[in-house]
């Protein structure tokens, strides 16, 4: 008997990268993480942390675009020619030969510079708008001047946290049972009842119940599609702190997942 059309596998669940972030994106998260400075990129170590990273993209079926693939293709080519020697001059001394990573470098830079633009202005429509409270709000009045307030969380942010609990789901002891695979759907509302009974739950608690390494996948694009679906909002603790999950209430005006039985409602 087929699946019922509302019931989406993972293997056929499919998430656009152009609501999170491109390339430059993901660069700029590697080097931060790492504590590289920018200007002096240690080629090899950054291109083979971008390839596992669109690795693990490709593996949860994220729509890798095209100008990914582009970027990896010119980390190799870059990662290749400083291989080469440098030419030097007859006295034996460096020519004036471009560094093959400056060009990414002022890439970079001039991303960094318009993202940093564009934050400032989407916070100022915000404080504006005043659209919604931030759930560390109560907690910074309790907790006064020295509290370090949580940011809002990017795509390889979570795929980095993601990562994170797949290598420590390999030290688990093996459970030999039959694999189940599991629909979005059932996964999404299985997500909404545990964070029905807290305030907010850690990003890798929500994974604590994951079997294998399917159900693991189906969690983590389960919440990717409820960040899309605005029923949870996901904070971080400063630069690659913890990950906390906060369920909202939907706004009127968000879409609604396949099969919902609110849809249906008169």
């Amino acid at each position: 008997m087929s699946q019922p059309e509302f019931e989406s596998a993972p293997d056929a669940f499919s998430i656009k990268l152009d609501a999170f972030e491109g390339p430059l994106d993901l660069l700029l998260h590697l080097i931060r993480k790492s504590e590289l400075n920018i200007h002096d990129i240690p080629i090899a170590l950054i291109t083979s942390q971008y390839l596992d990273t669109i690795t693990l993209m490709q593996e949860l079926n994220l729509d890798v675009a095209g100008e990914f693939l582009v970027m990896a293709a010119t980390l190799i080519h870059i990662k290749s020619k400083m291989l080469l020697p440098r030419p030097e001059t007859s006295a034996g001394v460096d020519g004036d030969e471009e560094d093959p990573r400056d060009a990414l470098v002022r890439r970079l830079l001039e991303h960094q510079k318009f993202k940093a633009a564009a934050g400032l202005l989407h916070e100022r429509e915000q404080l504006r708008a005043a659209q919604w409270l931030r759930p560390d709000e109560r907690v910074a009045a309790m907790a006064g001047d020295d509290y370090e307030p949580e940011l809002e969380v990017d795509l390889f942010s979570l795929l980095s946290a993601f990562r994170g609990v797949v290598e420590r789901a390999k030290q688990r002891p093996k459970v030999l049972l039959p694999p189940e695979q599991i629909s979005m759907e059932t996964r999404i509302d299985q997500l909404l009842t545990r964070l029905s009974e807290t305030v907010a739950c850690g990003f890798e608690d929500l994974f604590a119940d994951a079997a294998d390494r399917s159900a693991l996948i189906v969690t983590f694009l389960a919440l990717l599609e409820m960040i899309r679906l605005k029923l949870i909002r996901v904070f971080q603790s400063g630069s690659f702190g913890p990950i906390r999950v906060y369920k909202r209430p939907r706004p009127a005006h968000a879409p609604h997942p396949i099969g919902d039985p609110e849809t249906h409602r008169g």
